[in-house]
């Protein structure tokens, strides 16, 4: 579901508070990306540090960016706005990893097992997310003002509560990937989990 109103400005004000994050937001419509993105850990993991009184670019290993483009599948077209992406953002000290979402299906099950279903949108990406609170990302898309999408809305990211995402059941990496957040901000809890 899309967020609106105070929400959605308070969340992204937040979100622009680590720099990157700012830079993203505002120079990725300018590459002209169908369907852009900022999403996942570099969001909700600024919301994190900031509640944890961190510097709001701790413990964020990557910055991610998906986009949809579904009239070309190959690896080879996701490269070139790979490298697009890059020279773009060459002066930015961070990763920035983007993956076209129209062709998540062709290499899932060899990467990570199991099946993956043909998306039919970036946001269709956002919602598949290993732990619900995750679901998170801003528009930033060309013509299109910026838009929270976060299809489990926002409470549980706030209060860190960690529960795994339906549409991904069962899954093994579940547990692992919350460790890993919880490693990172102790007072986070995991549905089911140990919280000690």
């Amino acid at each position: 579901m899309f967020i609106d109103g105070d929400q959605a400005a308070s969340f992204i004000g937040e979100v622009r508070r680590n720099p990157i994050n700012a830079t993203l937001v505002d120079r990725l419509p300018a590459l002209g990306l169908n369907d852009c993105w900022l999403v996942a850990g570099c969001l909700f993991e600024t919301i994190w540090n900031l509640m944890s009184e961190n510097p709001p670019t701790e413990h964020i290993r990557d910055y991610d960016v998906f986009y949809f483009d579904p009239d070309d599948l190959s690896y080879a077209a996701e490269d070139r706005e790979i490298k697009r992406l890059s020279a773009a953002f060459a002066d930015i000290d961070a990763t920035i990893e983007l993956k076209n979402q129209a062709r998540v299906h062709l290499w899932y099950r060899q990467r990570f097992g199991g099946d993956y279903p043909a998306l039919t949108s970036s946001t269709d990406g956002i919602h598949r997310f290993l732990v619900a609170c995750t679901c998170v990302g801003i528009r930033c898309t060309a013509g299109q003002p910026p838009a929270v999408y976060a299809p489990y809305g926002l409470d549980d990211m706030y209060a860190g509560n960690l529960r795994p995402n339906p549409l991904n059941q069962p899954h093994s990496r579940f547990s692992e990937k919350a460790e890993s957040y919880r490693a990172r901000w102790p007072w986070l809890t995991i549905e089911g989990g140990s919280n000690s």
